[in-house]
């Protein structure tokens, strides 16, 4: 017998006692079936020492699965009126007399097992009218327990998905140049994660959803593993991102601290939400004293970036592409932009610009005060081996 039962598994017992109760039989039950096995996943019963949460029978041998096959009806007030039923299990052990049953439907369509009720006596009085009752709690529990499913499916596939990944050693990591506006010289590469194309999902989607099955922290470590092991190839620094909260677990400040901290930047993404701001900054304390810079990714995509600025006290911003793109042509994202060179200069903090596709806005960009450039325009994200040097001509094209 199972333990305690979920809040799903006890609004589905209500529903049962309901059907029990109305139609005065012993047992009603809510089972799912996987093609192989009926699985009674909640029973109500008036003898629960023989009929329990839990158990299981052969989908075949079910009246459930003869219902559905068109085999047996849904009402039987006396099962052995019914040479098919008395030829399986059920009316042989437990020797079920009466049976209604009605099956549960996603909303989908398809069946995910059945809403039954039985006795151990014939019961001349169930009738069509019994089954309709059956039918709506049927489809009340379908409401009740699609939820719960789509959420476990959702589950299984991210983790069929990264499972793999992770097996492997963690997404593969490609480095994207960080240079200089005015003088075109790169001063270092973003390490980006980059995962099966197949998936047609964005990086930052796919570390959302390996937190969201609590496989987050491993993967972001397994990220900044393979980040940390370029450093020895390329000049320069190496920006490496992380979540603030995989940023708290001990592991990942272990790794951080194994590293050339002064050539680290660590980038912290404005998206996340903080929980402890006062944890966030005592960790990121002995990093930074041994020398790793600290930059806050995404300013402007949110609502966050200032109060992460605020408090942790950034050595870098790295503005959003969403402002960065068309600003140019642009006077309203060319004020944004100029109103955070501002206030980030003021502070002596450094502006990176992310996203960055054209001449035109690098030209922009210069003019606007911005430090450094990062995007298209400068590179696209490579292997290590295949890294792009800095354009020759990336100056003039500026102005």
């Amino acid at each position: 017998m199972r333990g305690q039962r979920s809040d799903t598994e006890r609004q589905i017992a209500d529903l049962l006692q309901t059907a029990r109760r109305s139609l005065g039989l012993s047992v009603a039950f809510f089972s799912r079936l996987d093609g192989t096995t009926q699985h009674l996943e909640v029973v109500e019963s008036s003898m629960p020492l023989l009929f329990h949460d839990g158990l299981t029978q052969p989908q075949d041998t079910s009246f459930c699965q003869a219902v559905l096959d068109g085999d047996l009806p849904a009402v039987m007030p006396d099962v052995t009126d019914f040479p098919a039923a008395m030829r399986l299990r059920p009316a042989r052990v437990p020797r079920i007399r009466s049976y209604v049953t009605a099956p549960v439907r996603l909303s989908d369509g398809t069946v995910y097992g059945s809403f039954c009720a039985f006795g151990l006596r014939s019961d001349p009085q169930l009738s069509t009218r019994d089954q309709a009752l059956m039918e709506v709690l049927a489809d009340a529990a379908s409401v009740i327990v699609e939820p719960d499913l789509r959420e476990q499916q959702r589950r299984t596939a991210i983790e069929q998905r990264i499972t793999p990944v992770m097996a492997d050693g963690g997404p593969v990591v490609v480095l994207q140049p960080i240079v200089d506006l005015a003088t075109g010289a790169r001063r270092g590469a973003e390490a980006l994660s980059r995962f099966p194309a197949g998936w047609g999902l964005a990086p930052d989607v796919v570390f959302a959803q390996a937190h969201s099955v609590g496989a987050g922290d491993r993967l972001e470590l397994q990220a900044l593993t393979r980040a940390a092991a370029l450093l020895d190839d390329v000049p320069g620094y190496v920006s490496m991102n992380v979540s603030p909260a995989t940023l708290l677990t001990s592991p990942c400040r272990e790794l951080l601290a194994s590293l050339p901290l002064p050539r680290v930047l660590l980038e912290l993404s404005e998206h996340d939400q903080v929980e402890d701001y006062a944890a966030l900054v005592d960790a990121l304390a002995p990093l930074r004293d041994a020398g790793m810079r600290l930059a806050i990714d995404d300013v402007g995509a949110g609502f966050s970036s200032l109060r992460h600025i605020v408090v942790t006290d950034p050595d870098v911003i790295k503005i959003d592409r969403s402002i960065v793109s068309g600003l140019d042509t642009d006077p309203v994202l060319a004020r944004l932009v100029e109103s955070l060179v501002d206030f980030a200069h003021g502070g002596g903090v450094r502006v990176v610009a992310e996203g960055v596709e054209t001449a035109a806005e690098h030209a922009m960009l210069r003019v606007l005060g911005v430090d450094d450039g990062q995007g298209w325009h400068f590179g696209r994200p490579a292997p290590v081996g295949v890294l792009a040097a800095p354009r020759r001509d990336v100056h003039s094209l500026a102005g």
